[in-house]
C-alpha cells in the first residue's frame, strides 16, 4: 500500500515541487490550502492532468481545530498520514522598529504554531504504527538571521528547536523528525526580485553563484521521507549553496 504524504502549503513554489517528487516516488500526496483560495481547483486540474493524482483539503494551519478537522478528513478519505511536510509559511518583512504586533503574530502563527497544530494530529498514529516522518521546512535565515526578518527568523529557528525536542521523544518508536533549511531558491517569489538586486546583493553571497532549484529541495525532502533515512533524526540539514556554513 502506498504511503500517504501530507504537504502543507503545497500549491506553488517549494511545496509544489515536493508534491510532484513524492508523487513520482509512489506516495499518495495530499496538500492543504487556505480556505477560500479560488485557484485550488484550477491547480488540481492542471496537476492531475499530468497524472499526479493529488488531493487538496482546506485548512487554516494557524488554527488547531481546523488542523484537526483537516487531518481527520484526510485519514478517512485517503488514509493515515505517514509523512508530514510542514512547509506552509509567510513573510511580513520590515525592520523591528516598524513591525507591529499583528505583523509578528501573523508570521509566528503561520510559520511556527502551524508546526504544532499539524504535527499534533498525526504523531499518535505514527507512534502506533511504529513508522513516521516529520519534515519541517525552515530557512537559512533561521540559522543566521536576516535584516528585517525578526519575526520570520524567530519562527524558523523555533521550528528546529521543536524538531530536536520531539525527535528525542519519538526516536524509539520508529518516527524521525528533521528540519531542512533552504537558502535562496528559484521560486516565483525570489525570481520576482529585480535582476540587478539578485546580481549585486544575493548571488555574491552564494558560493555556487546561482539560486537553488525547487527540485533540489524536493530531492532532500524525499530522502528524509524514505526508509533509507531512518538513522537521520533531530537534524537540521542546510541546503543553501554554501551561503551559510557552520
Amino acid at each position: 500500500m502506498s504511503r500517504v504524504a501530507l504537504v502543507t502549503g503545497g500549491m506553488g513554489g517549494l511545496g509544489e515541487a515536493v508534491c510532484i517528487k513524492l508523487a513520482a516516488l509512489g506516495y499518495k500526496v495530499v496538500t492543504t490550502y487556505s480556505p477560500g483560495n479560488a485557484k485550488v481547483q484550477d491547480w488540481l486540474k492542471g496537476m492531475n492532468n499530468m497524472g499526479y493524482g493529488f488531493r487538496a483539503y482546506p485548512c487554516d494551519v494557524t488554527d488547531f481545530d481546523s488542523a484537526h478537522d483537516c487531518v481527520a478528513t484526510v485519514c478517512k478519505e485517503v488514509g493515515a498520514v505517514d509523512v508530514l511536510v510542514n512547509n506552509a509559511g509567510i513573510t511580513r518583512d520590515m525592520t523591528f522598529k516598524k513591525m507591529s504586533k499583528n505583523d509578528w503574530d501573523a508570521v509566528i502563527h503561520t510559520n511556527l504554531d502551524s508546526v504544532f497544530n499539524m504535527t499534533k494530529q498525526v504523531m499518535d498514529g505514527m507512534i502506533e504504527r511504529k513508522w513516521g516522518r516529520v519534515i519541517n521546512v525552515s530557512s537559512v535565515n533561521g540559522q543566521k538571521g536576516a535584516f528585517g526578518q525578526t519575526n520570520y527568523s524567530a519562527a524558523k529557528a523555533g521550528m528546529h528547536g521543536f524538531t530536536k525536542a520531539l525527535a528525542l521523544e519519538v526516536a524509539k518508536q520508529g518516527v524521525t523528525v528533521n528540519t531542512i533549511s533552504p537558502g535562496y531558491i528559484g521560486t516565483k517569489m525570489v525570481t520576482a526580485i529585480p535582476q540587478e538586486i539578485l546580481d549585486s546583493k544575493i548571488l555574491p553571497q552564494i558560493p555556487v553563484n546561482r539560486l537553488g532549484k525547487p527540485e533540489e529541495i524536493a530531492g532532500l525532502v524525499a530522502y528524509l521521507a524514505s526508509d533509507e533515512a531512518a538513522f537521520v533524526t533531530g537534524a537540521n540539514i542546510s541546503i543553501n549553496g554554501g551561503q551559510h556554513m557552520f
